[in-house]
């Protein structure tokens, strides 16, 4: 026979377990196709534990962390999955945030989703070639865009811009 105090204490779970589905909610775009598709085994042979999580699992790294925070020369920023360029560094700019930001992609290079995790509602910024997350785009940023694309700086490589000839 099941106790009354178990069976009530199970009902009463059953809300909190909703929410934390949808505080968990996975992004809307696990079903889209992309250019470049690997296994989950093939990601993580390829990139290292905390671009994994970043790129892969929406993780996130911790704010003042990423060396490309201080990069200030001339070049791009490209996804680190897939190298797809993403980011002149002309559209670089200090947000005080602790994250590389940008008020601007190239033209076709990244995509965005809802993302609903931890309670919130954000728009979710990842590569368009292969799927993976690079941060959150937010409506605080400089002009010309007023856009704020806050990137984890694990989810980009840097490429400098080749030095000109004179």
């Amino acid at each position: 026979m099941i106790d009354r105090r178990i069976l009530l204490a199970a009902v009463a779970s059953l809300p909190g377990l909703a929410v934390f589905r949808w505080l968990q909610a996975s992004p809307a775009r696990a079903a889209e196709k992309f250019e470049i598709e690997k296994t989950d085994a093939e990601w993580r042979a390829q990139l290292t534990p905390q671009q994994y999580d970043i790129l892969r699992r929406q993780g996130t790294e911790r704010p003042w962390s990423s060396p490309l925070l201080k990069e200030h020369r001339k070049g791009v920023f490209a996804c680190a999955g897939c190298n797809l360029p993403l980011f002149s560094s002309d559209t670089k700019f200090e947000s005080g945030t602790g994250w590389p930001s940008f008020y601007q992609p190239l033209e076709g290079a990244v995509g965005t989703t809802q993302d609903r995790t931890f309670g919130m509602v954000r728009t979710e910024v990842h590569c368009s070639r292969c799927g993976g997350h690079l941060g959150h785009v937010f409506d605080d940023g400089p002009k010309p865009t007023g856009l704020r694309y806050c990137m984890d700086g694990f989810a980009l490589v840097f490429h400098p811009a080749a030095p000109s000839a004179t």
